[in-house]
């Protein structure tokens, strides 16, 4: 049955406890950047959306003793650490902490728990503020009404983007958890390589393959609309006059990427519906333009379908 979608503020409306969360988020980045072995498109540093929040991959504890997860518990309000013998430690997220105390809270749990050799990079990535991690005394706005709306969208979010990749029959990312643009998405790839747009480092790194993204975020200083996005890379020259549906998806040409509005989904009957023909529409066009192998291309549509 189609679900209901929550409302979510845009991002103005809850920009001091969101910019604390994304920040929160960059510290587990961080670790999983640090201790996970490297991956292509820098996938050992993606995050997951799991039932409780934000949460890294298992990662090798370096004094050798097993592995560590840490974890965002947006019901509990909490950042937690557990180890593969059972040990956990708890650092609360509230009453409104910065983010440099906890920041610190959570890097002295992981040494404790995995060894003294833990670091990290405390220098945010991909945010407006620069100031380290560790010493953020800046962001420190958390209001758990805010966070659980947010979570409850994302978590829908999270569920129509593996409903999209699930019956692609190529190399496709499963759902990311993205810790530097805080967003969740998805990368169908077609199996060629491609050469990156810059040389950066996230770019250098990530942007190697040719791809089609599709994603969401709850909205940030650029596009203050929490909205799925989707875009082709490398970008065929066409993709402006290309008109994705339903209406009113459209190409955003200052963002380089096609937007549907998480409200303007909201508003139709089967809001999952819609943002899979939004989708679908999209890597339809990319595939076409950038002449994927059609029975690749065809996947992605559920054809063949996925098995039973």
């Amino acid at each position: 049955m189609p679900s209901v979608w929550p409302s979510l503020p845009n991002y103005a409306s809850w920009q001091a406890t969101c910019d604390t969360l994304h920040a929160h988020t960059q510290v587990l980045g961080k670790l999983a950047a640090a201790l996970a072995p490297p991956e292509p498109q820098l996938q050992h540093a993606a995050l997951r959306l799991t039932a409780r929040g934000w949460e890294t991959s298992l990662l090798p504890a370096p004094d050798g003793s097993g592995a560590i997860v840490v974890a965002l518990d947006l019901h509990t309000h909490e950042a937690v650490v557990e180890h593969s013998d059972g040990r956990a430690r708890q650092i609360s997220l509230t009453p409104h902490r910065a983010v440099g105390d906890v920041t610190r809270g959570i890097v002295a749990a992981v040494r404790e728990l995995a060894g003294d050799a833990v670091a990290i990079n405390p220098t945010p990535q991909e945010v407006p503020w620069t100031i380290p991690l560790d010493a953020d005394d800046q962001h420190a706005t958390y209001d758990p009404a805010q966070v659980a709306a947010y979570f409850d969208a994302a978590t829908h979010a999270a569920l129509v983007l593996a409903r999209l990749r699930a019956p692609f029959r190529g190399r496709a990312t499963p759902v990311n958890a993205w810790w530097g643009s805080f967003d969740l998405a998805i990368s169908l790839f077609s199996g060629a390589p491609a050469a990156p747009p810059s040389d950066d480092f996230i770019m250098r790194n990530a942007m190697t393959a040719e791809e089609v993204a599709i994603g969401w975020w709850p909205g940030d200083g650029r596009y203050g609309e929490p909205a799925f996005y989707a875009y082709a890379y490398p970008t065929p020259p066409d993709d402006p006059s290309a008109t994705p549906v339903p209406p009113p998806a459209r190409w955003d040409s200052a963002l380089g990427e096609y937007i549907f509005d998480w409200n303007d989904a909201r508003a139709v009957g089967d809001p999952e519906g819609a943002v899979m023909e939004f989708a679908r529409s999209v890597v339809r066009h990319a595939c076409a333009v950038c002449e994927w192998d059609p029975d690749l291309a065809a996947s992605a549509e559920g054809t063949p379908p996925p098995i039973a």
